[in-house]
């Protein structure tokens, strides 16, 4: 993105109405007839990953733009990102400290496509899971990241799903360790078990009985939840109320429905060609937020499509974020 690309979408954020200061968004609305500027309460992320495919290859330059573009913008506080060449990681922490934006880890990817599995049934394998896991956390540790998220490791049905709870739970607890001594929290985020992903962790209830478990030995621990997994999930904001004590971080996206009915997770941008989630959901999310004390992060995860810019789907999201914390702050 060239520099007078980037004046433009400045240009947009103020005539959007967005506030600048203090790297907080901050909405105008009538509250009880009384016109209000109030400024949203968790600090927002966004998974860099995602909204640049390319930073996911780890290319540099895609770096490069990607924590350029997304540091200069005061609405994000926080950038996710997958483990990077050490190249890339020094261009991605020079640029993200200068602006006093922070770092977060995401491991998912490994858990997804690399063959990574916390709640292996096999011993061996977990092991070999957790230490990939730990060396990745001490990794971040020394460069200043304090947030490392991953998810369980695939569903291996209900015969096994309790053994492979058990195994999560311990695998947990081993990172957990490794991390505390380095200041780093743990996140577990859930995933869908039956249509795309398909992952044991997996239900709300379920996540809350590792938590409960793991919390016991280390309070460096906590969940993730995202929006977008919600319909695969056949949960609603609601579900969460369940984990209020655990709720460290949330992701902010869409599912989507194919033209053959099936649910996938693949993150488009809000209002695109079958997305599920709108407002009103990102609305309802805010409110049980709002209502259960949460105080941690707030995060967008969504990916561009074939043809769109990186930056449209990022555009998107922080409209619909703006007008539901409006459409809310109106209610009240």
């Amino acid at each position: 993105m060239d520099e007078a690309q980037r004046r433009d979408y400045t240009r947009h954020f103020r005539v959007c109405g967005w506030s600048f200061s203090n790297r907080m968004l901050a909405v105008q609305a009538r509250i009880r007839g009384v016109e209000a500027a109030v400024k949203l309460p968790w600090r927002v992320s966004i998974v860099g990953f995602m909204a640049n495919p390319r930073v996911l290859q780890g290319d540099l330059e895609a770096v490069r733009d990607t924590f350029s573009v997304l540091t200069s913008d005061s609405f994000f506080d926080i950038i996710e990102v997958q483990p990077l060449p050490e190249e890339a990681w020094d261009v991605a922490k020079q640029i993200a400290s200068g602006r006093g934006v922070e770092v977060a880890l995401g491991l998912q990817p490994y858990v997804l496509t690399r063959g990574v599995n916390p709640s292996a049934l096999d011993e061996e394998v977990r092991r070999r899971s957790v230490a990939v896991i730990i060396e990745e956390v001490k990794k971040a540790g020394e460069k200043g990241v304090t947030k490392v998220a991953f998810c369980s490791g695939p569903d291996p049905g209900p015969a096994d799903r309790g053994a492979a709870m058990d195994a999560l739970v311990k695998s947990l607890k081993e990172v957990s360790a490794a991390a505390q001594k380095l200041g780093v929290t743990v996140i577990l985020e859930t995933f869908d078990r039956d249509w795309d992903r398909r992952q044991l962790i997996g239900p709300i209830e379920d996540a809350v009985r590792i938590a409960e478990q793991v919390r016991e030995e280390y309070t460096n621990f906590g969940l993730l939840w995202d929006l977008s997994h919600g319909p695969l999930l056949n949960e609603t904001p609601s579900a969460l109320k369940a984990a209020r004590d655990y709720l460290v971080h949330v992701h902010i996206g869409c599912a989507k429905r194919l033209p053959d009915g099936r649910l996938v997770d693949w993150h488009p941008g809000f209002y695109r060609p079958g997305a599920i989630n709108g407002v009103e959901d990102v609305r309802e999310l805010l409110k049980v937020l709002l209502e259960i004390g949460y105080r941690g992060t707030i995060g967008f995860e969504v990916k561009p499509e074939e043809g769109q810019h990186w930056l449209e789907p990022v555009m998107s999201a922080k409209g619909v974020l703006y007008t539901a914390f409006s459409q809310l702050l109106e209610s009240l």
